[in-house]
């Protein structure tokens, strides 16, 4: 079984929380306070510790560039917690 990784709807909605936005309301360009607070959010939401290079930081630029280096990242990290379970 694996875990739920966000989807844009998802990462829309962490976003709406920043300034009480609705998720229709959030640019698909994000800044850095964004990204700073999304990143957050993602951590608690999916109870992972985060560690993104300044590059991959720096690769979400967009909510779609967000979405998938967030997946990528909480799924690396969720794997690894996981360990090798599964045969």
């Amino acid at each position: 079984m694996s875990s739920e990784l966000p989807n844009r709807t998802d990462v829309l909605e962490m976003l709406a929380g920043y300034g009480g936005r609705r998720p229709e309301d959030v640019n698909e360009e994000l800044g850095s306070l964004e990204l700073t607070w999304l990143v957050a959010q993602a951590e608690q939401r999916y109870s992972v510790q985060l560690e993104l290079t300044d590059e991959m930081f720096a690769g979400m630029g967009t909510v779609t560039d967000a979405v998938a280096v967030l997946r990528g990242a909480i799924a690396e990290q969720l794997g690894s917690r996981e360990g090798a379970g599964h045969g």
